[in-house]
């Protein structure tokens, strides 16, 4: 499941991804915010990320202004790899050598490219081996 959450400042792009997601036939979860109004980004990373670890195979799609604060708010879980992606090439190595469950977004991204990105997000397998030495090492940065 695709679980979607944006500050006000993502909101417009968010509602545009799940068009496109309507469109292709992808159920998503919305969990806010539903409109334009100034909120606060952690309180949404906060509802996204305990979507996204409510069923293993569920992933975030996480929209600020920047992507810069729904990566950080989401990254204090340390079960969630939050990847801010700005282009199709980093949205590719967060999945295949990072094992990301979310991605972040900026809110101000063209529909065209979003939509590119998040295409690659959601098709990238993890690849496993030596990235995964790496990623276990990841629970010994948060203790």
């Amino acid at each position: 499941m695709i679980i979607m959450a944006s500050d006000h400042r993502g909101y417009l792009l968010k509602e545009e991804l799940k068009t496109f997601f309507n469109q292709e036939n992808i159920i998503t979860i919305d969990v806010g915010s539903y409109s334009k109004e100034p909120v606060d980004y952690p309180d949404f990373a906060k509802l996204g990320v305990e979507k996204v670890l409510a069923e293993k195979n569920n992933v975030g799609i996480f929209i600020c202004g920047s992507g810069i604060g729904m990566s950080m708010a989401a990254n204090r879980n340390p079960k969630i790899r939050a990847a801010l992606c700005l282009n199709t090439k980093m949205a590719m190595l967060s999945r295949k050598d990072n094992d990301a469950n979310v991605l972040c977004l900026p809110g101000n991204l063209k529909k065209k490219k979003a939509i590119a990105i998040v295409k690659v997000f959601l098709t990238t397998s993890f690849e496993g081996g030596r990235h995964a030495r790496r990623l276990k090492k990841f629970s010994e940065v948060s203790k």
